[in-house]
């Protein structure tokens, strides 16, 4: 039977869709088909957000006009009529799905009492049990309890079930006596919850503020949209006046003819002795003239969008401060703000009574993405980030910052780091920020580093000079305790990064060799490759290191490891110098590790197919059944993961290098910010289950 959560906001901005994000990113984690379901929605000539927000994000196999019912024109037309349309449309997603999540309406101007009772109402009919989100924002503790008082006895009164009340947007210093609260005026069998106001969530992005004017963009690259706008200036005045009211984030709204005013407000970013501008919005659809355009054009790129609009200046500043912020698939650094939000205040497995569905055994690239996030934060470590000036890492810090994952060191010169952070508008609240040129850690890495390295002629100069490079200060910050793992190489090679990891750090006890691996993320599991970007041509010794590694390393991430020895002929068949050196590094590890499942020599088709390993190699327990592929050199295994990458559309997440004493981890330098952050992610698990060595 089809389970069901409706989740309905109680009044204007209470911040459903907070809630209805952190519910879906929570419920794909459990693996089961969830379709999404609005019955109201405000009309059909534009997209619904929520409905936009969902496809984006999660992607559907079912269109878009089956996930929603009616229009609110065709419910004040004929609410009978509408009723039966939301019904049929909701049971035909219904019988497709195992979980359906629906979102009431959004409040568009009736009172209170009328419109909770309609989607109570809509609620009741299709059995869905309700999530109620109150707006805490400017109520007392004792308000939100008596109000969350009033809302559960008007969808009792509905003859609603009531799965839990949340209060939103509570002021954080009121969380705790709102808690109290609500266990004063709600049942003890009814779950409660309270979600904290987080100030990003709060602020439109000039992005918000560009697609509600339909502006267009003229300058600055798409990155500098994503500034978080605090509030915005009518530059109606000259210019020095204009200077004594710039203040941090503003959004500065001018007529579009006014050059002073444009080439002054740049001046005031390109300035130390100003606060960093949101944006520009240029009226009346006026262009800046060419002369203005040239020398703009001249600055390069340019840290602040420009937005040309057609309204004059008094209709745009009224539009502009009519707009109240929303959840966007295109806001990454929002969607992260508030999953982090919602994840550290909702307990979703409090629910789980009430979905009575096991959890399915198929893993997803988006289930996988999401356990490693969850895992990470469950006992934050201390990543430490050599390339703190590029863009990608620090939209990546950002977004692991926000969802509360790791705590983050980045390495360079504090004040030109603040400033690229302020330029790109980043939240970078909690950042750790160390200079390794003037770091009073220097002198003790340095001689760290002789130590370590002048057996190779390293002097105590040459060792001052090599800890001053960032990649060899974080290593050596990992290797002192001062960070529990290391990511770089979005900027670097792979050599740069892992050089230094082999010097300082070195291989655990017992391993000969460090490796690496890939995690390929399938379209329903996740299978470990193994080595693909370290070692060129391992020895069948290095070969027994690699698969215990791999094995060891699937375990870490909750894959069963079924090791299958790689090689282009299965069993006894195949003759010849290369199959003979995977039959023996096979031999090896299952003398060294008796415990763990290990085939080989076996071809990859006997390895991930059934029906072919019945045939090849009947009676295996490996063959058919593999999650970690162990390739005989690096040419095989380098070729083969980019192969699946692209032919199966996989997500390769990796290398992940395993056999160090302690994690750091290599990036391609053409990582995406999502590849960065599971990336850390990666390395901060893999540190929680690392001892200090020996």
């Amino acid at each position: 039977m089809t389970q069901s959560i409706y989740i309905t906001g109680v009044e204007a901005q209470s911040g459903k869709s907070v809630v209805l994000l952190g519910l879906m990113e929570w419920l794909v984690n459990q693996g089961r088909t969830v379709g999404f379901f609005r019955p109201v929605i405000k009309s059909e000539e534009e997209p619904d957000r929520l409905i936009h927000l969902i496809l984006s994000r999660y992607g559907s196999r079912f269109p878009y006009f089956t996930m929603y019912g009616c229009t609110y024109e065709q419910t004040i037309e004929d609410r009978e009529k509408s009723y039966k349309l939301i019904l049929d449309k909701y049971k035909a997603l219904e019988e497709q799905c195992e979980i359906m999540i629906c979102v009431g309406t959004g409040f568009g101007g009736a009172s209170f009492p009328m419109e909770l009772r309609f989607n109570a109402e809509i609620a009741y009919n299709l059995g869905s049990p309700v999530v109620a989100v109150i707006n805490g924002m400017g109520r007392t503790p004792r308000q939100i309890g008596d109000f969350a008082k009033v809302v559960m006895d008007t969808l009792e009164q509905q003859k609603c079930d009531i799965l839990t009340i949340i209060a939103n947007r509570v002021d954080h210093r009121q969380s705790a006596g709102v808690t109290e609260e609500l266990r004063r005026a709600l049942p003890a069998t009814l779950p409660s919850h309270v979600i904290p106001e987080h100030p990003i969530l709060d602020k439109l992005t000039v992005g918000e503020v560009a697609r509600a004017l339909n502006a267009e963009h003229l300058q600055g690259d798409t990155g500098s949209l994503s500034h978080t706008v605090n509030q915005f200036k009518v530059a109606a005045m000259e210019l020095p006046h204009l200077l004594d009211r710039i203040e941090e984030g503003d959004l500065i709204i001018t007529p579009g003819d006014r050059a002073e005013i444009i080439l002054g407000s740049l001046a005031v970013e390109a300035s130390r002795l100003y606060p960093h501008i949101a944006g520009l919005i240029l009226t009346g659809g006026f262009k800046p003239a060419p002369q203005v355009q040239r020398l703009i054009q001249g600055l390069g790129r340019l840290p602040i969008p420009i937005l040309s609009v057609k309204t004059d200046t008094y209709t745009t500043a009224a539009k502009v401060s009519s707009l109240k912020s929303s959840l966007v698939p295109e806001d990454q650094r929002k969607i992260a703000a508030a999953l982090g939000i919602v994840e550290a205040s909702v307990r979703f497995d409090s629910l789980q009574g009430s979905l009575t569905l096991p959890r399915s055994r198929h893993v997803t690239p988006l289930m996988f993405e999401y356990e490693l996030i969850q895992r990470a934060r469950s006992t934050r470590r201390h990543i430490v980030l050599p390339e703190g000036s590029e863009e990608r890492i620090l939209r990546a810090a950002e977004i692991l910052l926000l969802r509360d994952v790791v705590k983050i060191t980045l390495l360079g010169d504090p004040e030109r780091l603040r400033q690229r952070i302020g330029l790109l508008g980043i939240e970078a609240e909690g950042v750790n920020i160390v200079n390794p040129l003037d770091s009073p850690l220097r002198e003790t890495f340095a001689q760290t580093y002789y130590e370590l390295r002048k057996h190779k002629g390293v002097s105590r100069g040459m060792a001052f000079d090599a800890v001053a490079d960032n990649t060899y200060f974080g290593t050596l910050m990992v290797y002192h305790g001062h960070a529990d793992g290391m990511v770089s190489g979005a900027i670097h090679t792979t050599s740069n990064t892992i050089r230094p990891a082999f010097e300082i750090i070195r291989s655990r006890p017992g391993f000969s060799i460090v490796s690496s691996v890939f995690l390929m993320c399938l379209a329903d599991r996740v299978l470990v490759f193994g080595d693909c970007a370290v070692n060129a041509d391992p020895t069948p010794e290095q070969l027994a290191d690699i698969a215990i590694s791999s094995a060891e390393t699937a375990q870490v991430f909750g894959i069963e490891p079924y090791v299958a020895m790689l090689s282009y002929s299965t069993g006894e068949s195949g003759k010849g110098v290369d199959v003979d050196k995977v039959r023996e590094g096979t031999l090896i590890a299952k003398r060294r590790r008796p415990d763990i499942k290990i085939e080989g020599p076996i071809q990859y088709d006997a390895a991930i197919d059934l029906e072919v390993a019945r045939t090849k190699l009947p009676g295996s327990e490996v063959a058919g059944n593999a999650t970690v592929f162990i390739f005989p050199d690096l040419n095989a295994g380098n070729t083969t993961y980019k192969a699946v990458q692209r032919s199966a559309n996989a997500v390769a997440i990796g290398p992940v290098l395993q056999g160090l004493n302690k994690p750091v981890n290599d990036l391609s330098r053409g990582c995406t910010v999502t590849d960065i952050v599971n990336t850390v992610a990666i390395t901060a698990i893999q540190a929680q289950t690392m001892q200090e060595p020996e």
